[in-house]
């Protein structure tokens, strides 16, 4: 297989000569977390990109690390300029360490830029598996966890959130947030007005760490329990939307009352079918047995 078909050549090797990029996930709050993997690609990167280079150099430290590598920063202010820079690394056969703050590169954190003018180059991409707030704190919500989906941060802005959560309100999936913890009392409210308070959510707060903190229950409950001040990081997990299991009738009278608006019958089927989940060949049959032979 060739490399533009996605070979990644030497991902978990050391040195080469060719430059490869390796994203690291690095503990979100027990420092214990780190690898035995993610130790060596510290000793023994020729570059690290380092969201914060001071947390790096702590990191480093309590690992009772050293490292010859040349260290530079990469963060949201700065990737633009400084992905060129690291594509000149690899080309020159660079291993080129991407790390963050905590936890994966690329999951809200810089590493998509990086990741993507590699791949469009020809360099390989490999990642060293490691902590992450967001599995973290799926697993231990006591919600589904068969399937989910990860929207970041919402908007501050509370228009924004409102209509962010409005376009979520259905999702069937378990959503997890992550959330400042000083807006994440109005975080919760928001949610709870646009789920319903009755929506069962939990609290992530901390995780790995000292103090950490996992509550559990309806969004109306959880509302009131951050009327307390929530410190250090938040991540919020909240259930999704019920099934609802459409019948074929009642879509067939929906699909019917958009066709007395003045939608055409295809057209109608269709926006009931993508509503409901059903089927566009049956709702269309039964829409067009119930319709009037005068339509």
């Amino acid at each position: 297989m060739s490399a533009a078909s996605g070979e990644n050549r030497d991902p978990g090797g050391s040195g080469g000569s060719g430059g490869v990029v390796v994203l690291a996930g690095t503990p979100i709050g027990d420092v214990s977390d780190a690898s035995p993997r993610l130790r060596r690609e510290l000793v023994g990167a020729d570059v690290i990109a380092a969201e914060d280079t001071r947390r790096l150099r702590g990191l480093l430290q309590r690992l009772e690390l050293t490292t010859t590598a040349r260290v530079v920063s990469y963060f949201e202010g700065n990737e633009v300029q400084r992905t060129p820079e690291l594509l000149a690394a690899l080309a020159e056969g660079s291993r080129v360490l991407l790390v963050t703050d905590a936890g994966m590169p690329s999951v809200s954190d810089p590493g998509y830029r990086l990741v993507a003018a590699a791949v469009e180059a020809g360099f390989p991409v490999t990642a060293v598996p490691g902590p992450s707030a967001v599995l973290t704190a799926l697993a231990v919500s006591g919600l589904p966890v068969d399937r989910f989906c990860f929207e970041g941060f919402l908007p501050r802005k509370p228009g924004e959130r409102g209509r962010r959560l409005a376009e979520l309100a259905a999702e069937p999936r378990t959503l997890v947030f992550f959330e400042a913890p000083h807006r994440t009392a109005e975080a919760l409210a928001a949610l709870a007005l646009a789920f319903g308070g009755d929506r069962r959510g939990a609290v992530c707060r901390e995780l790995t760490k000292t103090y950490e903190e996992v509550v559990r229950g309806p969004l109306d409950a959880l509302v009131a329990w951050a009327q307390r001040e929530v410190r250090g990081e938040v991540t919020l997990v909240v259930e999704g939307a019920p099934v609802v299991v459409a019948d074929l009738d009642t879509a067939a009278a929906d699909v019917l009352a958009l066709v007395a608006a003045g939608t055409r019958l295809k057209p109608a089927v269709a926006t009931i079918a993508a509503e409901t989940g059903l089927a566009k060949n049956a709702l269309y049959e039964v829409a067009l047995r119930r319709q009037a032979p005068s339509a």
